[in-house]
């Protein structure tokens, strides 16, 4: 059976949320997350946010937290403001599209956007009111979908133009763990939550077996979002779900951990590929990676692997995405190491 590199999610659970599930089963409890697990679990992230006032809401997957968040936050002429590498832009089949929001996108070889990306895209929509869309929220990921990470004087950059501006800053956080406890970044949670008027915590990427944890700083939206997401059937009945799994997250250190070990596995495979002569794709600092192989070695590795082909760079060469995850085995990282070195 091939080993898989394609995501990191292929597993199931932690075992040590799997446990807590099992031995809370019988227990009645209050649905729509005002169950005790979901109250203390939401106790738990503000505390690691240091911001009381902050609310937090529990859904299923990632797509839905942007789809629900932005939609929320823009009347019906205003639009958001993303990368063209960003999740919305291309893995999530035009769901904000669908509630009626234009997407402006800026070509981003990193993946990241900048101050100055934001300020002309905001002054290119001044031109012809009311003719134009107006943009009024910007969507970043950290880490982003090629595996770079902002860095704190970037978003302190990115929020200082928003304010300038009227604009929300909004993080997708699908795989925040991994960016937090990179090698390479300086910013703390709660430092990051400071800056954004919203963001989510990646359950379902980091060991959870379903949910998302959106975290809403800003309290002009704090009050109407329970309806937003009761009318796009993002309020699940069995909150108790979440609830669960972020308690067991957030009461320690168990989030930071699992993610630390996906990043130290990515960066054994890192270094292995790069001792055998191959140059990436991206810096990346986290647990999704981009070798560059030839066409020969990819087809052979795919033989053991299973992986996505990420971008076709010539006819010769392309490159892969290799993900590490909470489970990740380190007998499989050195397996394609040594597999690729048989490949020379």
């Amino acid at each position: 059976m091939k080993y898989s590199f394609k995501n990191d999610y292929s597993e199931g659970v932690h075992p040590r949320i799997l446990e807590a599930l099992s031995s809370s089963n019988l227990e009645q409890q209050d649905g729509y997350c005002d169950d005790k697990y979901s109250l203390e679990a939401k106790v738990h992230i503000r505390k690691k946010i240091q911001n009381s006032n902050a609310e937090v809401f529990f859904l299923s997957g990632g797509t839905q937290a942007n789809l629900i968040v932005i939609a929320s936050m823009l009347r019906p002429f205003e639009s958001v403001i993303a990368a063209t590498t960003g999740h919305i832009c291309i893995h999530e089949t035009g769901a904000i599209e669908a509630t009626g929001h234009k997407v402006n996108t800026i070509y981003s070889n990193n993946g990241k956007l900048e101050a100055s990306d934001i300020q002309r895209v905001v002054d290119e929509h001044k031109n012809e009111p009311p003719h134009m869309v107006q943009p009024r929220l910007v969507y970043i990921s950290n880490s982003t979908e090629i595996g770079t990470i902002y860095q704190k004087h970037e978003l302190e950059a990115l929020s200082a133009v928003c304010k300038a501006n009227n604009l929300y800053l909004y993080m997708d956080g699908a795989r925040l763990g991994s960016a937090l406890t990179a090698a390479t970044n300086d910013i703390s949670l709660p430092e990051l939550s400071a800056l954004l008027d919203a963001f989510y915590i990646g359950g379902t990427k980091n060991g959870g077996l379903i949910g998302e944890a959106i975290v809403i700083n800003n309290p002009v939206f704090i009050a109407d979002f329970p309806y937003h997401l009761k009318q796009r059937g993002a309020l699940l009945g069995k909150g108790r779900i979440f609830g669960i799994q972020f308690r067991e997250f957030f009461k320690d250190s168990l989030y930071f951990e699992l993610a630390d070990h996906a990043n130290k596995m990515a960066q054994k495979l890192t270094d292995g590929i790069k001792e055998a002569g191959y140059s990436f794709l991206t810096d990346s600092p986290t647990n999704q990676i981009f070798p560059i192989f030839p066409i020969q070695i990819i087809e052979e590795l795919g033989k053991n692997y299973e992986f996505y082909v990420w971008k076709k760079l010539d006819d010769n060469s392309s490159a892969i995405r290799l993900v590490t995850s909470w489970a990740t085995n380190e007998e499989a990282v050195d397996g394609f190491i040594g597999d690729l070195s048989l490949c020379l």
